[in-house]
């Protein structure tokens, strides 16, 4: 019989791992845009040449930047947590 605890462990696994890659889903669609923004605020800087458009393009790029920082950070979180259930998993066939 397989423990309950492992099977808990596991439902709260697949639990987290469902809101993170929901989570990474919204985060690829904000991506695209801040993204978007910060090329089009990159390129309004070159042609205008005013301090005020550098500091949006730097902004913007800096708040992209940031944006990649926390997406990365997701994936790694879900990578981690496909290898706990893989263990989970393999504790639960080694139970049976």
């Amino acid at each position: 019989m397989v423990s309950w605890l492992v099977q808990r462990r596991l439902a709260q696994t697949s639990a987290r791992l469902r809101s993170l890659r929901s989570e990474l889903s919204q985060i690829d669609e904000q991506l695209d845009v801040v993204a978007d923004e910060a090329d089009s605020q990159a390129i309004r800087a070159l042609v205008s040449e005013t301090p005020g458009a550098t500091f949006e393009a730097n902004d913007a790029r800096k708040h992209a930047d940031a944006m990649r920082k926390h997406r990365q950070h997701v994936v790694d979180s879900i990578r981690d947590l496909e290898a706990r259930q893989d263990e989970l998993l393999d504790k639960m066939n080694a139970g049976r």
